[in-house]
Parts: structure tokens; sequence; C-alpha cells
């Protein structure tokens, strides 16, 4: 062999350390990416969970106090204090109806992280097709050849 043939010649040990280098770099690759999506989903949910619990809030302890109040200003303007009670109640669930659909508009804006399954698709339909090299045990162990000669 000449010398430029023997510096690319690789033993079989530096082969399986590099395909093992770049297996665990794309393996760390698509666990950064799948972490990256599911952040992004994670904020959205976050933010539609507020929304939901400010919708909630509103709903349930600023309704009564805030319902006198109107309802009592709307009767001293000279309509029945039942009329008055009516407007207030029926603002307050408009109210609490936008800020629901406001939550579920947020939240539907979650998506499945796609990169992420494509990608791992893909490197499992390549190692699909990967296959080992057969090999004999003798080749595999050299030290075992003349343990499988007297056997023989």
């Amino acid at each position: 062999m000449s010398s430029a043939a023997e510096g690319t010649d690789r033993s079989l040990g530096q082969l399986v350390a590099a395909a093992t280098a770049e297996m665990s770099a794309l393996v760390h690759d698509e666990i950064a990416l799948a972490k990256a999506e599911l952040r992004q989903d994670a904020k959205r949910a976050g933010i539609g969970g507020a929304a939901f619990a400010v919708a909630g809030v509103l709903g349930v302890f600023a309704l009564p106090v805030l319902s006198f109040a109107a309802a009592y200003g709307i009767h001293n303007l000279g309509l029945g204090l039942a009329w008055s009670f009516l407007i207030v109640g029926g603002a307050f669930i408009v109210l609490a109806g936008l800020i629901a659909l406001m939550a579920v508009s947020k939240l539907k804006q979650i998506k499945k992280p796609e990169k992420s399954i494509s990608s791992a698709k893909e490197t499992a339909a390549v190692l699909q097709n990967v296959k080992p090299h057969p090999r004999s045990v003798t080749e595999a162990h050299p030290e075992l050849e003349s343990v499988t000669r007297s056997s023989v």
C-alpha cells in the first residue's frame, strides 16, 4: 500500500467510533429540536390556561360586586331594578364568553412537534436498511480459532 492509501484507511474500531459519535450527535440534535418545539407549545398552553383562569376569576369574584354597583347605577337612570340587574348580568356573561373564546383560539394553535416526528421517521427508515456485515466467529474473535479447531 502507498502512504496516501494508508492515510485514508481506517480501522474497524475507528469506523465504529465515528458511526457511534455521529449517531449520538443525531439523537442529541433530534432531542433538542423536540424540546424547542415543545417549549413553544407549552408557552401557548400557558397563555391559554391563564386566559381561562382570568375568565373564571372574573366570573366568580368580580361578578357579584360589579353587578350590584352597575345595576343600581342603571336603576338611577330610571330603568326598573330587575331590568338593571339583567343588563349587568348579560354584560358579564358576554365578557366571560369573549375571554373564553380567546383562550380556545390560543389552545388551538398548539401543534404536534412535526419536525421532530419527520426527522425521527427518516432516521428510523435509514437505520432499517442497515444490515450488519456477516462474518464468522473466528473473524470477530481470532483468539477463538484454536478452540474451534480443537473441538472439531
